[in-house]
């Protein structure tokens, strides 16, 4: 009877572990999403793309209320989720490029762009699990896509205008090639990768001229300086 007992009290201890994980695991999802949601709020996406992320929190909702319904306040947090995607329901038009505003110092672009990652990663997954639409999913993953395209290729140009500045033609050389790399890398252009790749090419001519302007005055002046050291050399010696 006592091996019966202990054998039912491990299978019990056994479930409630397996349920704590699972609560853990959806409690992580809604934190993640939450986060990424609030720092959206930076960045020009479209209602669908913000229903897509609510519809995680309100799933992860549901199953922690599923595995333990006796988690604190989990049905007025289902129900504030609910009403929430409710609102978004109403106007889900796809994300279409806006103004887009790049943060002004580098640390702060670097969050833009991890955030811009998170979006999609989260967005593949929900598509993974069949609860997104193929043809939403490709709408919203190539703007997403062409979005961190900006935010690299924009964070390029800056930091080349300020080396140009800095009289640093080397490292604005560059940043401007790797721009225009991240623009050849895409295989259906739009206007901004044309319009912005045809930019930084002029720009990329201007300063490959000045570098060799640059180099063709090092080489005279090296020239100069080598045919006065002889001349001085081999001169006559005064006598006095």
């Amino acid at each position: 009877m006592a091996i019966i007992v202990n054998a039912v009290q491990q299978h019990r201890n056994k479930v409630e572990a397996e349920k704590r994980v699972e609560v853990a695991k959806q409690k992580n999802v809604i934190d993640e999403t939450e986060e990424i949601l609030l720092a959206a709020e930076h960045i020009p996406i479209g209602q669908q793309l913000k229903f897509i992320l609510q519809q995680r929190i309100l799933n992860a909702l549901k199953i922690i209320a599923q595995v333990n319904p006796g988690v604190m306040d989990i049905r007025s947090r289902i129900e504030s989720a609910a009403n929430k995607l409710k609102s978004l329901a109403g106007g889900q038009e796809a994300s279409s490029p806006g103004a887009f505003t790049l943060p002004s110092n580098d640390k702060q672009v670097v969050q833009y762009i991890k955030c811009v990652k998170k979006m999609r990663s989260l967005l593949r997954s929900e598509y993974t699990k069949g609860r997104v639409d193929s043809g939403v999913f490709t709408v919203e993953d190539k703007y997403l896509e062409r979005l961190q395209l900006r935010a690299n290729v924009e964070t390029l140009m800056r930091r080349g205008d300020a080396s140009l500045k800095a009289q640093q033609l080397g490292s604005a050389r560059q940043c401007i090639e790797k721009a225009i790399a991240a623009l050849d890398s895409q295989s259906q252009p739009d206007e901004y990768i044309l319009q912005r790749k045809q930019e930084l090419e002029q720009q990329l001519k201007q300063i490959q001229d000045s570098l060799r302007t640059a180099n063709t005055e090092d080489v005279r002046k090296r020239k100069e300086s080598e045919r006065n050291e002889l001349d001085e050399l081999f001169s006559e010696k005064k006598k006095w």
